[in-house]
């Protein structure tokens, strides 16, 4: 059945589809986690869908079937090329084996589980989605809050940035429209194009993509990471107004009202500054910022005044012509990690997984609500046991509503983001039937010109 040709997500009794019942979280005991993965694996992960997303409405079963599938199971065993002929299989094996980490690979020219029995040379990457990972780890040398693995509500935004930059990007120049943003479950974003053009991509042209993407480069010893030439490409224009955006609401911003406040920790002070490149400026404005008692914003208005001055001078032809841009998407611009792009048989963590250190779903995240996404708000393991449990006691003895019996994930959390994913399935649905109406037409006129019908 091709995607979004099924009933779509709908609320069920006292359950509603704009949000969570309760914003408490319940944490997950390690002891007890593969427990209720197994509770969630049986009761709640979204096997129908996930089969209709991976399967593109293709009839051959040829193609899910020589989709990779990789398992971490508990204690860290790591188990590649595994493939299912049907969605039955996939369902009975990922309840069976209770997979910590479920991720996902390239279609191959063989099934992934005889790779063994086929020669190197016939066994090969043929399409996968393009994919994109965005790690919060990668922002540590400029978020004054945070680092390694923690997250708050403070630096969250830079995943918020970095999907707006790249997701308009993927549409506005390279013409993509079923694109998939999610929640790592921790620390992070992915990203899946999942247009057929984007499937097809050799490895040469991920590589370009990711390339192209690019902005925020160079080893950790240096300090300005971003280096702009006139005329300034529209791709980096359009980023920096988008970078601009956040980086006077939120990066200069003060911490009490979330901001980063960036310009409040002399440590940070040194790190912009160095980006400046030039000692003389640098001198000058930390011994105006010294115990001025001004806000971070107040100070980069200054700096930003200075620069201006200076450049003035320089009739906009000098080295610090760029700089305030240049330090603006060194703060906002994404950080990605090119390498999960650039290969066809690079594998990339499933949606719908359950992340074995938080708890979390690796959930669908609303590009069109990006700014009120809040990873501290998305249901854990714990949450959605909880919530069934209380659905189920509120409506002991009840009987099913009229029509059809109310599913699992319907009486959870999981309702709106599974809404989400739905939306996503309807979109992707009109591609492939554009693309099958295509295909016959070009069929048919290939037989009227030879006659062969």
């Amino acid at each position: 059945m091709p995607p979004g040709t099924d009933m779509q997500a709908t609320a069920a009794p006292g359950v509603t589809s704009g949000g969570h019942r309760s914003t408490k979280k319940i944490s997950v005991d390690p002891s007890e986690f593969p427990m209720l993965l197994k509770q969630y694996y049986e009761r709640l992960f979204p096997y129908h869908r996930f089969y209709r997303w991976l399967s593109y409405g293709k009839p051959d079963a040829e193609y899910f079937s020589n989709r990779e599938f990789s398992f971490t199971l508990k204690d860290d065993v790591y188990i590649r090329y595994r493939s299912f002929a049907s969605e039955e299989e996939m369902t009975a094996d990922i309840k069976k084996m209770n997979p910590y980490k479920i991720d996902i690979g390239a279609v191959f020219s063989a099934k992934p589980k005889d790779h063994k029995k086929i020669k190197a040379s016939e066994f090969r990457p043929l399409e996968k989605e393009l994919v994109f990972d965005i790690d919060m780890t990668d922002y540590d040398d400029i978020r004054p809050c945070c680092s390694g693995a923690a997250i708050c509500k403070r630096c969250w935004p830079f995943m918020n940035c970095a999907i707006k930059v790249v997701d308009t990007a993927l549409r506005e120049d390279f013409g993509f429209e079923q694109l998939l943003w999610v929640y790592s479950g921790r620390r992070g974003v992915h990203c899946w194009v999942c247009d057929q053009r984007a499937r097809a991509l050799t490895n040469d042209l991920r590589s370009a993509v990711a390339e192209y993407l690019s902005v925020v480069t160079g080893a950790d010893s240096l300090a300005r990471k971003v280096n702009l030439k006139h005329p300034i490409h529209p791709s980096v224009e359009r980023a920096i107004s988008i970078s601009k955006d956040y980086f006077n609401k939120w990066i200069v911003a003060s911490a009490d009202k979330d901001g980063l406040d960036i310009l409040a920790y002399e440590e940070h002070q040194d790190k912009l500054l160095a980006i400046v490149g030039d000692e003389k400026f640098e001198k000058m404005m930390k011994e105006s910022w010294a115990g001025d008692g001004q806000s971070s914003k107040a100070r980069w208005a200054e700096l930003v005044e200075e620069l201006e001055k200076e450049n003035k001078k320089q009739k906009n032809r000098g080295p610090l012509a760029h700089r305030k841009n240049e330090i603006m998407l060194q703060y906002a611009y994404p950080r990605l990690d090119v390498n999960v792009s650039k290969q066809l048989n690079h594998l990339l963590k499933s949606p719908f997984v359950v992340h074995p250190k938080t708890g979390r779903v690796c959930v669908p995240i609303d590009i069109d609500d990006l700014d009120n996404f809040d990873p501290f708000s998305v249901p854990t393991i714990g949450d959605l046991m909880n919530e069934l449990d209380e659905y189920e006691q509120a409506h002991k003895g009840e009987a099913e509503p009229e029509g059809r019996p109310v599913k699992s994930f319907e009486k959870t959390s999981l309702l709106p983001v599974i809404g989400l994913f739905d939306k996503f399935l309807t979109g992707l649905s009109s591609e492939i039937r554009v693309a099958q109406r295509e295909a016959r037409m070009d069929a048919e006129e290939g037989a009227a010109a030879t006659g062969d019908w």
